[in-house]
Order: structure tokens, then C-alpha cells, then sequence
């Protein structure tokens, strides 16, 4: 009897979603880099929402203080409820009702603890999901929403945000994408990738937009309170009487703690809408079947929110406010690249690439892959939050490396300038 051949194992090694995560692309572009020349010219991250490496944003000595008391009172070495533990639910609800009406205070029962604000994308996609569902999203955005939106069998519609309008929110684009499968708009705010902040009064229309329509709004807050321009920071919950809405936050950005992994989702439904349709049960479900945060982190929370002074985060906002502007300067003067908006919040900057006055650039990818190989400068192109030849800058760095960077970026833009007709290279340079 001849013996049955093996099934030879097959890998996919075409494109998949998780090729267009930030972290995907930021990877193929350190690839690029010349690493025989990383002593001469170190790598400089302008593409990713991380600044815990950098002096300037340190985060507070509470949070050490706290993890290590936790670790130390050996009483949370062992699994934790699936919806966290109570002291950190009491201890988030209580800090985000600080932005809303009293009538709108949150329990402990409204929150869910979660491993960082992407695990929090990941369980609201896959409850939302039915046969034909289809969510809104923002373009430009954050790619994890559409990431998981594939991996949950949710269709995906985007709607504009407007760069000629400090990148608030196409409501016309909205109504027309929206049907009767339409299950929920995401709005983030404050901005990722674009630094806006919204106003209250176009919060308000948001609110009175997705009430009209029937979907609840999922309100991405992780960059909650990071807010240095005109418009002070208003929490999407503040609407909920208007329709149910899910925030998501975490300690990454505010605290600059991403890598504790520690995230929340929020239910601010006074209406009751939401627990009378399950949903409510249903990330419950959902989360006894999925990973949790680490205990003694979650343990940690009650302390490091009630500890952490208010002196802390003026720190971190006043110093994000001088590296936008440092950006927004600098970015004036590279005739190639144009900056619609200052930053108002969070941590970047979008801009905007003129080929015209390019040479062998075919793409904002080609251009961030060059970039990085010949000035070790990383910055995400527009592809991957999805609007094609534009940049992502993020200006989370301390002051000297930002400035470093954005040298760079302008000689780079230099070297590969277009030169026509008699113009000499100083006719075509105009810094």
C-alpha cells in the first residue's frame, strides 16, 4: 500500500489586513534604513504615538510607586474579574465623570477595564458585528478600527474630515454614507491623526447627527485632556442624553504609560438604551473570553489616578504645545509640504506633499521609505491612516530631536526637488 502523501503547510504571503496596522508600516520603514550609518545618523521616530523614551515625557513617579505597592501586597497575583477589578472600575468612572454633569456620573458597573485602548477597538467591533453590519469611520483615522473591522465581518464606510475646516467632521458625508445596516460612527477626539480638537458646538452636532440616523457613537478619547489650542477639551459623554455613547480611553497617552496596556470602555447611556438591547451583556460576554490587563496593574489604577497632580499633565501639555508649534514652523518652510492646521491636541501633525515640486518620489510611501533610508528619519505616510500622499508627523519628541528631525525632513526635500527650465538649485530652494 503506498503510503498517503503529507499536506505540505502553506503560509499566506499575500497582503493581509495586519500589514496596514501603524506598527506594520512602521516596521517596513526601519527596514529601510541604512543601519551601517545608525552611529552617524540615529534613528529619528517621528511616526509613532510613543513618547515614554524621551526625557521630556517621563511619566510621574506615582505610577512606579503605585505598581510597586501593588506587586508588594501579594494580594494580586491571581486572575481578576473579567470586567476588571472594582477598585479600578470605581477609580475610572469617578475620573471621567469629573468632564460630565452630575446627572451624568458614572458607576462602577458603566466601565470596562481592558488591555490598552486597541483591545477596547477589538471588543466594541466584534459586538457591534452582524451579517450586513457596517460602522463609520473617519478619514484620515486610526487604522485599528478598520483592521479589526475586517477580522469581525463588519463593512467599513468612511466619512470626511475636512483640512480646510481645522479637519472637523463632513456631517453631509456622514449622512450619506450611513443606511439602515449603519451600526455606529467612531469619532476621535481629540484628533489621530490630524491634532484637532472639536468644539463643543460641532460635538453637539455630531451627537444630534447620529441621533437622527439611529447609531450610537463610539468616542475614541485616548488622547483625553491633551488639548493646548483654542478649544478646551469636552468629553463626547456630555451628549449621551442625545444618543448611547461607548468612550474608549487608556493611561497611554495622558499618563505616557503605553506599554502598561491599560484601557477602559465607558458606557454613558442614561437613557438605558444599551442594556435594554444587550449590548451591555454583551461585551461582558464578550470580555470573560478574552485577555485582561495584568492585576497588579489594574490594582494600580485607584492610586495612580488619585495621586497623579494636576501639575503633571499641565507639564505634558504645555510641552506638546511648544513641539507642535516648533513643527508647524519649520513645516512652513519646506516649499514640498504644506500643513493646513495647526495642532490643537494630541500628539500630530498631518501635511500635505506637493509632487510638483518633487523628483523621483512616486507616492507618500516611496517618500517615507526614502526618508528613512538616507536621513534615518521615520514618519508614517498618509497611506496608512488613509489618505494617500500626505504625512503623519508626530511631534511627541523632545524639543533637540524634533528639531533634528525636521532639518532633516527639509534637506531631504531639498536633494530630491524638481528643477525645470533655467532655474539654478538656489532658484529652486526657497527656505
Amino acid at each position: 500500500m503506498e503510503t498517503p502523501a503529507k499536506n505540505e503547510l502553506q503560509g499566506n504571503s499575500k497582503e493581509t489586513p495586519f500589514d496596514k496596522t501603524v506598527r506594520g508600516y512602521i516596521e517596513m520603514l526601519i527596514s529601510n534604513i541604512d543601519h551601517s550609518q545608525i552611529d552617524a545618523k540615529p534613528m529619528i521616530p517621528l511616526g509613532h504615538g510613543d513618547p515614554s523614551s524621551f526625557s521630556s515625557f517621563r511619566p510621574s513617579p506615582v505610577l512606579e510607586d503605585a505598581v510597586m505597592k501593588s506587586i508588594r501586597s501579594e494580594k494580586f497575583n491571581g486572575y481578576a474579574h473579567t470586567s476588571g477589578i472594582a477598585s479600578a472600575r470605581r477609580a475610572v468612572g469617578d475620573y471621567l465623570s469629573r468632564d460630565l454633569p452630575h446627572s451624568l456620573s458614572l458607576s462602577p458597573e458603566d466601565i470596562y477595564i481592558t488591555c490598552g485602548c486597541n483591545h477596547a477597538i477589538q471588543i466594541l467591533v466584534s459586538v457591534l458585528s452582524f451579517p450586513g453590519a457596517n460602522i463609520l469611520l473617519p478619514t484620515p483615522g486610526y487604522p485599528h478600527y478598520e483592521v479589526n473591522c475586517d477580522s469581525a465581518g463588519i463593512a467599513v464606510r468612511h466619512y470626511n474630515l475636512l483640512p480646510e475646516k481645522g479637519w472637523e467632521i463632513d456631517l453631509d458625508s456622514v449622512e450619506a454614507e450611513a443606511d439602515e445596516n449603519t451600526v455606529a460612527i467612531v469619532v476621535i477626539n481629540p484628533g489621530n491623526p490630524c491634532g484637532t480638537v472639536f468644539s463643543s458646538h460641532h460635538l453637539l452636532q455630531i451627537a444630534e447627527t447620529a441621533d437622527k440616523l439611529g447609531i450610537l457613537v463610539i468616542a475614541d478619547e485616548v488622547y483625553h485632556g491633551l488639548a493646548f489650542g483654542n478649544n478646551p477639551f469636552v468629553s463626547m459623554g456630555v451628549y449621551s442624553p442625545i444618543v448611547p455613547i461607548l468612550t474608549l480611553g487608556s493611561l497611554s497617552k495622558k499618563w505616557l504609560v503605553p506599554g502598561y496596556r491599560l484601557g477602559w470602555i465607558a458606557v454613558n447611556d442614561p437613557k438605558g438604551i444599551l442594556k435594554k438591547k444587550k449590548f451591555t451583556h454583551n461585551i461582558a460576554k464578550y470580555m470573560s473570553i478574552s485577555a485582561n490587563p495584568a492585576t497588579f496593574i489594574q490594582a494600580s489604577v485607584s492610586e495612580i489616578i488619585e495621586k497623579t497632580e494636576e501639575e503633571f499633565f499641565n507639564k505634558t501639555i504645555l510641552t506638546l504645545r511648544d513641539c507642535a508649534q516648533l513643527c508647524y514652523t519649520y513645516l512652513q518652510e519646506i516649499d514640498c509640504i504644506t500643513c493646513p492646521h495647526k495642532s490643537d491636541g494630541s500628539m500630530f501633525a498631518m501635511v500635505k506633499l506637493n509632487f510638483s515640486r518633487l523628483a523621483d518620489i512616486s507616492d507618500d510611501t516611496d517618500f517615507c521609505c526614502k526618508l528613512a533610508k538616507e536621513e534615518s528619519v521615520i514618519i508614517l505616510p498618509g497611506t496608512a491612516v488613509g489618505l494617500s500622499d500626505w504625512l503623519r508627523i508626530t511631534f511627541a519628541v523632545d524639543l533637540a530631536s524634533l528639531q533634528d528631525g525636521l532639518i532633516k525632513l527639509k534637506n531631504f526635500c531639498r536633494s530630491h526637488r524638481k528643477i525645470s527650465g533655467n532655474q539654478t538649485d538656489e532658484d529652486s530652494y526657497n527656505p
